[in-house]
């Protein structure tokens, strides 16, 4: 027994000593680093350290191979500081794709972390959990809702979940009489940043500035008091970690250095490698794109010679055949591979079945790689045009959207006969199944309510005037609305979506939709747009009030149409009683009056009276007052000739409408325009 003691000391001492060799370190550019790589980060031959590149939905880390003592004898943390040199470049102005991390963690390796918003670090089961032992800075440029983000250009300190315990936009000290000043992580801007961690004081200090001030700030960006002791391990690695997500953008580390228990040594800026030109940054996509095409016009070709040569056994034998055309080339990054899908889904079986729409079943799977869940929407075709074309504005539409109150489109897959589609999971499925339940009292509180209706609302503003084109939904109903595990409401289901530039008109002449979601003028012209997709939310939002779908056929005659209704219980000064009786007393009567009004204005009969979804929300968060309700107002009979004396009440919102878009604060229907006085 003493013996195996006397061994496991040993075993451990060799450890301690090993880790405590190579406790400092210094990479002037990486050409002659001995770092541990995985998935798609590499160093160049001039020794930048790139770890992503222009490949969507991937991921890349980088540690320092050997681990460091991270504790002294008495079992207490160590004091550390590092410094490093990093850009982030995207290849939109407005938008990038994921962040970046410097990390301390147990092991080299991260498995299971999905290469979205999770940067590369956790995945939606383990992320904050203590088992994890890790520690992070995270440079990141997407608004998370869910992780409480502040923005979408911050620095934040993480342990063990991406919910920071400290966080601040990018900015850097530039002297008393300037303060901090903001700056852009994701622009290509070359950026220093200092971490020092005091272990007497528990001081955890996160510094940034461009490295064009050559200096270090004088004050930190961050300073949190953190207890490492139960965090961090004895032994612990160092490194960076990354993710693309959605949107290409690249990601560079240019130098590093790290020293325990003393200063990090300052790096030589003078040294340090350059990045790749604008341009061809820029350039390496439409590379990308090329020899995409180059390969896969080889294989297409190989696969031709191939069916030729061996003939109608060999078809009958690829069960996982799939199908490529010409348009899927630019969305070819996107892709699953059929087998991947059926394994993910078991087969399509009926126990993994999810919900069943206009167009197909939705199914509950599991990535068999990254163990990511996913909901996949499969359509059986039978070589319908239609489904194609309803598949196809799928992936235009909601491939290049990115928002936090919209479904994230994950990827697709074509087989014949066949079209799937592949979602981020939302594990509490659609809000109609709670919305119309009749359980009591209500599974969805008037709080959560509210926050859906907001947020589906900020989601269809960034359709019509955020996105580089308008997005006309045209099938939003609360059963199209998505909830994840917080009750955070997302907007999905875009197959009958139409797009078109910003200022011109979208032309489509056929009326799709849902019964008591369309707005009257569709029946007369068939002319989708904007405001016929605020007639929709305007029932959406009655819905959430009054807990009862558009027409109900088992009603009343006098109750059968939700819009009609709630307008007469207005009329009679009751409006409030169309509540959701399921909500108790549990609502704010001032929420509950905005919305019900609001739905009556946004479900308004006229086009031209209807708000724009800007103005909408302008409302609900109550930078503007919700018009005083005329009983002309509400007249299905009241002349477009009336329009001005209806509501004098529109004129703020209006003139709030010119000044921040710049645009006359006109309400158009057709060749005809109306000024909302």
């Amino acid at each position: 027994m003493e013996a195996v003691i006397s061994k496991l000391s040993l075993f451990s001492l060799l450890v301690i000593v090993a880790a405590s060799i190579d406790d400092e370190f210094m990479y002037n550019g990486f050409r002659e680093s001995d770092l541990h790589l995985d998935g798609i980060s590499d160093i160049s031959p001039d020794g930048l350290l790139r770890m992503t590149n222009t490949t969507k939905n991937q991921q890349g880390h980088a540690f320092h191979k050997m681990p460091l003592l991270f504790k002294n004898r008495d079992g207490n943390p160590n004091s550390f500081s590092t410094t490093f040199v990093f850009a982030i470049h995207s290849e939109r102005e407005d938008v990038s794709g994921q962040g970046l991390a410097l990390v301390l963690s147990p092991t080299r390796g991260l498995p299971g972390a999905p290469p979205i918003q999770y940067l590369g670090l956790f995945n939606p089961g383990n992320n904050g959990n203590s088992s994890n032992h890790v520690i992070a800075v995270e440079f990141d440029t997407i608004f998370n809702i869910e992780f409480g983000d502040i923005d979408n250009n911050h620095v934040g300190i993480d342990v063990n979940g991406l919910r920071s315990i400290a966080a601040a936009p990018a900015s850097y000290y530039a002297g008393e009489a300037a303060g901090y000043k903001n700056f852009s992580l994701f622009r290509g801007e070359t950026i220093q940043v200092w971490v020092e961690y005091d272990s007497l004081d528990m001081k955890f200090n996160v510094t940034i500035s461009p490295i064009t001030t050559v200096t270090k700030p004088s004050f930190p960006l961050l300073s949190s008091t953190i207890n490492l002791s139960s965090v961090i391990y004895d032994t612990m690695y160092v490194g960076f970690s990354s993710s693309s997500g959605s949107v290409i953008t690249s990601h560079y580390v240019l130098g590093w250095s790290f020293k325990m228990s003393g200063q990090a040594p300052a790096l030589n800026l003078s040294a340090l490698p350059s990045l790749p030109p604008r341009n061809q940054m820029k350039n390496s996509t439409t590379r990308t794109t090329s020899l995409i095409l180059e390969l896969s016009f080889a294989v297409v070709l190989f696969v031709l010679v191939m069916l030729i040569s061996i003939g109608f056994l060999v078809k009958r034998k690829m069960r996982f055949k799939e199908v490529l055309e010409d348009w899927e080339i630019e969305y070819r990054p996107h892709r699953f591979s059929y087998k991947d899908l059926y394994k993910a889904t078991k087969g399509f079986r009926n126990e993994e079945v999810l919900g069943v729409g206009g167009f197909g079943r939705v199914y509950r799977g599991k990535l068999p790689t990254s163990k990511v869940d996913v909901a996949v929407k499969r359509v059986i075709t039978h070589d319908s045009k239609h489904a194609t074309r309803e598949f196809i504005a799928e992936i235009v539409s909601v491939g290049r959207l990115c928002h936090r109150n919209l479904v994230q489109l994950l990827g697709y897959c074509r087989r014949n006969g066949e079209l799937l589609l592949v979602y981020e999971f939302m594990s509490n499925g659609s809000l109609d199944k709670f919305l119309f339940t009749d359980t009591w009292p209500t599974k969805v509180n008037w709080r959560q309510r509210f926050q859906i209706i907001r947020g589906v609302a900020s989601g269809l503003f960034y359709l019509h005037e955020e996105w580089e084109q308008v997005v006309l939904h045209r099938d939003i109903k609360a059963g199209n609305v998505l909830l994840d595990g917080e009750m955070n409401g997302k907007l999905g289901d875009f197959g009958l979506s139409r797009l078109y530039d910003h200022g011109s008109d979208p032309r489509t002449t056929h009326v799709v939709g849902t019964m008591g979601y369309i707005a009257p003028e569709l029946t007369r012209t068939g002319r989708t747009t904007p405001s016929t997709d605020v007639f929709a939310f305007g029932v959406f939002m009655l819905e959430m009030a009054c807990g009862r779908r558009p027409i109900e056929q088992q009603a009343s005659p006098e109750s059968l149409n939700l819009v009609d209704w709630v307008r007469r219980c207005w009329r009679r000064g009751c409006i409030t009683d169309s509540r959701d009786p399921k909500l108790g007393d549990d609502f704010k009567m001032q929420e509950l009056e905005l919305v019900l009004k609001l739905g009556l204005i946004c479900s308004h009969p006229l086009p031209a009276v209807r708000p724009s979804m800007r103005q909408v929300l302008c409302f609900l968060d109550g930078d503007l007052p919700v018009p005083e309700l005329s009983m002309d107002f509400l007249d299905e009979k009241a002349s477009s000739l009336d329009i001005p004396s209806i509501s004098s009440s529109f004129a703020s919102s209006a003139v709030f409408k010119e000044q921040s878009s710049g645009r006359e604060p006109l309400l158009q229907e057709e060749n005809q325009s109306y000024y909302v006085q």
